[in-house]
């Protein structure tokens, strides 16, 4: 291994280093995928998470109508799966279904 030896001012290798430091500090930090830990609601927060009373949560999960956990005689409730559960209920607006509709019927070959 053969070493070599630069004579470089220290002056004009400070800034070099400090640049190639936010250069690796930024990429580990953008590349860096940032894990949640899963959020467990009591039946009060999430009855105020959905907006509704405790009473009704309480007839929802009776008709396992959400997704719940239960230890002991308290419910639980994952934010993740509560989201989940109001984004299957989504509506489409007719704008919505009106593309769909061309979509596939160009699709077929029905397009007029």
């Amino acid at each position: 291994m053969e070493q070599v030896f630069f004579n470089v001012p220290l002056s004009k290798l400070e800034p070099i280093f400090k640049r190639w430091i936010k250069e690796v500090y930024h990429e580990t930090k953008t590349t860096e995928p940032k894990e949640q830990p899963e959020q467990l609601l009591t039946i009060q927060e999430a009855a105020d998470f959905l907006n509704l009373s405790v009473a009704t949560m309480y007839g929802k999960v009776h008709k396992r109508e959400l997704p719940f956990m239960k230890r002991s005689k308290r419910l639980y409730f994952s934010r993740t799966e509560l989201m989940e559960y109001l984004k299957a209920g989504r509506q489409k607006p007719f704008s919505e279904i009106d593309q769909e509709a061309e979509a596939y019927q160009y699709k077929k070959g029905g397009a007029k």
